[in-house]
């Protein structure tokens, strides 16, 4: 696609990098969020409360949050970005009246 030399394809790297930025601020959103609750849990700020995190359960919820981010990023493969056919460009039939 971006090695074409049909100028149509510009509409489709376009869209796939408008798509890719929207990916992107997923993936911080949800990287951000998580870590702003997990960390503090796993170094035990709320162990006064009796929650608390193993470092085996700790280190599992860290892996399962990269494969969260990589799942949400592979979702970028289902985006069509051929240039739509151009019109066919038939001759006009004539008909014969008898």
């Amino acid at each position: 696609m971006l090695a074409s030399s049909d100028p149509r394809a510009v509409t489709g790297i376009i869209d796939l990098s408008r798509a890719t930025y929207r990916k992107m601020v997923q993936n911080l959103v949800w990287a951000t969020g998580y870590n702003l609750i997990a960390i503090p849990v796993a170094a035990g700020a709320l162990a006064f409360a009796g929650i608390n995190l193993p470092p085996a359960a700790a280190a599992v919820a860290m892996s399962t949050s990269t494969i969260v981010v990589a799942a949400n990023a592979q979702l970028l493969r289902r985006l069509d970005l051929r240039p739509e056919p151009l019109e066919s460009e038939t001759p006009a039939r004539t008909t014969a009246s008898a």
